[in-house]
């Protein structure tokens, strides 16, 4: 299994990275250590601090500031999960309760804060400027993305263009800035930085398009969350987006009147219209092609077990089923 393998390959480093995350998440305040250490030790890939560590090391990269930046890559990642949660209303994150059904959407929000400015004290530690911005520019972009979604809730006219801004601006972003980083530590010429960072955005893409995708097609057993939570949440997927815009007269019909009520009722109806109208074939094949630019930007980088695994990475988001 590709996990397995990627977890030999990095770990001896993903143990430096579990070090600095558990140091850093210390807190004399007993409620921030409960739910930070909850949400922190809920499972999960960790394929950004995954990154930051492999594009280092398929760039040569020799020191310690990959695993403070991985672990900080994975700190903005948890503080996103805490205030999304809150604003998604969720009950399920990776099969368990989300920490705000636990401890409470106030408790989620400030820890949530902690964690966040955590992250920039721990960043601002490695001393280097660009690091710096570069982790600045894309929090702040992050914090667009989620203003974009929750402006595009309930909307039924959103068309693909305006709903993969979102991706690239929520999810796909820190990914992009994980693979970047990589590199500026390594000291890696401007081209090999492109590489990293636009083989990242486009590996964060194609794993969203996958996670909205087997939110109609997974089991809720088996993707750790509730089937058509994005549905009950107003939020319109690409392949919901399908339905509507290619989708008969009827299957449009329900999957609009769906998303702009968010009534699960109407769950079973709009998931016969997606089967028959192709569209997660059609997503499916949407998240192919972003993998396929994530791999094709691996070209300037030479070949490494790291690079392979890279190049594997971008083939596992598109075929995982959780």
């Amino acid at each position: 299994m590709f996990l397995e393998k990627l977890g030999e390959l990095l770990a001896t480093d993903m143990q430096a990275v579990d070090r600095v995350i558990r140091e850093q998440l210390h807190s004399d305040v007993v409620l921030i250590r409960q739910v930070a250490e909850y949400i922190i030790g809920g499972g999960g890939k960790r394929l950004r601090p995954a990154l930051v560590l492999l594009s280092a090391g398929a760039l040569g990269y020799r020191g310690t500031a990959h695993h403070t930046l991985a672990a900080v890559v994975e700190f903005i990642h948890t503080a996103t999960l805490l205030h999304d949660d809150v604003v998604d209303e969720s009950s399920l994150r990776r099969g368990r309760p989300t920490a705000n059904t636990l401890f409470g959407n106030a408790a989620s929000v400030l820890v949530g804060d902690f964690v966040y400015s955590r992250a920039f004290q721990m960043m601002v530690n490695v001393d280097d400027m660009r690091v710096l911005r570069v982790l600045a520019d894309a929090t702040n972009v992050i914090a667009e993305g989620e203003v974009l979604q929750l402006m595009n809730c309930r909307n039924a006219d959103i068309n693909e263009a305006s709903y993969l801004q979102v991706i690239r601006y929520k999810t796909a972003k820190l990914f992009e800035a994980a693979g970047r980083l990589g590199a500026i530590i390594s000291g890696a010429p401007l081209q090999a930085e492109e590489a990293m960072a636009t083989y990242g955005s486009h590996l964060g893409t194609a794993f969203q398009l996958i996670d909205d995708l087997l939110d109609y097609s997974g089991e809720t057993g088996v993707i750790g969350k509730n089937v058509g939570d994005d549905l009950a949440e107003g939020k319109a997927t690409l392949p919901l987006i399908r339905v509507m815009r290619h989708g008969s007269a009827e299957e449009a019909a329900v999957v609009r009147r769906a998303v702009e009520t968010g009534d699960g009722a109407d769950l079973e109806a709009v998931l016969a219209a997606i089967r028959r109208s192709g569209a997660l074939d059609y997503a499916r094949r949407q998240a192919e092609a972003e993998a396929g630019a994530a791999c094709a930007a691996l070209s300037a980088i030479p070949p490494t077990p790291y690079r392979d695994s890279l190049l594997q990475l971008a083939s596992f988001a598109v075929t995982r089923t959780h």
